[in-house]
This record gives structure tokens, C-alpha cells and sequence, in this order.
């Protein structure tokens, strides 16, 4: 086994579940009530990030080979429509809810794969693409996906203040 991509794929999934655990806890910091607030005036609320973060993070299971999504009627209400767009959206409880089991279902996914698997193509690329681009990989789905989390769930601090 190649040490080096045994290395890499540990660095970056215990990134990704360090920001996801600090995630977690950000989010059971918060009320339903706050959740419903916009992290600053005319922005997204708090649920509808924590709906989209759901959403993307549904969406990864497909992607990377680990079966369909637990959620697919999320994806039209926080992929596709913007948060004022007047469709109607789950509780907050539901989506916290939904967050935990979608998470919980991924690192279980992720935890299982071997150091060569997370170099595997994921499900977007072609065999013939990936020759041509072999970045387009487990791995590099995971790093954008902790990127885009941390992103939004730095937006969500803001409604602590």
C-alpha cells in the first residue's frame, strides 16, 4: 500500500470530520428561533443553509459511489430555489435531524474505504475522462465539500452575535 495516499486520504478525512464535529456543535447551539433568523439582514437564515449543507452533503453519496440519496426532495428546495423563493420548508427539527443521518451515513461510507479507494474516480468523470484527469477523485470531492461546509457554517456563526 502506498503510504503516501494512506496518509493523504487520513489527513484530509479527519479535516472533515473535525469541521464536521465542529459543525455539529455550532448547530446544537442554536434554537429553532435562531435558526429561523438571516445571518445578516437580506441574506440566507440558518435553516436554509443548514438545509442546503444537507442537501450537498445527501449529494455526495451518489457521487461517490456509496448509493442514492437519503433526501432528494431537499434538493428543490435549497439547491435549486434561493431561501426567499416561498417554497414551503421542512422544521428545523427535521432538518437537524436529516443532518445527522446523512452525516452519519457518510463517514461511516468514508470510514470504511481504503487508501486506493479514495483515488477512485467519483461517479461525474468518465473511465476515459479520469485517465485524462485522475484529480477528479473521491479525495478531491471531500476537500471541496469540507471547504464549502466551513464556508457556509462560518455564515451560520453570525447568528450567534
Amino acid at each position: 500500500m502506498d503510504n503516501t495516499k494512506q496518509l493523504t486520504a487520513k489527513i484530509l478525512f479527519d479535516l472533515f470530520t473535525q469541521q464536521l464535529g465542529r459543525s455539529n456543535k455550532l448547530i446544537d447551539s442554536f434554537t429553532d428561533e435562531q435558526l429561523a433568523n438571516e445571518v445578516s439582514p437580506g441574506r440566507n437564515t440558518g435553516i436554509y443553509l443548514l438545509g442546503h449543507l444537507t442537501a450537498v452533503h445527501d449529494a455526495m453519496l451518489p457521487l461517490l459511489g456509496f448509493g442514492e440519496t437519503q433526501h432528494p426532495e431537499l434538493v428543490e428546495i435549497f439547491i435549486k430555489n434561493p431561501d426567499k423563493s416561498g417554497i414551503a420548508k421542512p422544521s428545523a427539527a427535521k432538518i437537524r435531524e436529516d443532518w445527522k443521518q446523512v452525516n452519519s451515513t457518510l463517514v461511516a461510507k468514508l470510514t470504511a474505504l481504503t487508501p486506493d479507494q479514495w483515488f477512485e474516480r467519483h461517479t461525474s468523470v468518465s473511465e476515459e475522462d479520469f485517465q485524462k484527469e485522475p484529480h477528479c477523485n473521491r479525495l478531491n470531492v471531500v476537500a471541496g465539500r469540507t471547504t464549502h461546509m466551513t464556508y457556509h457554517v462560518g455564515q451560520m456563526a453570525l447568528l450567534s452575535k
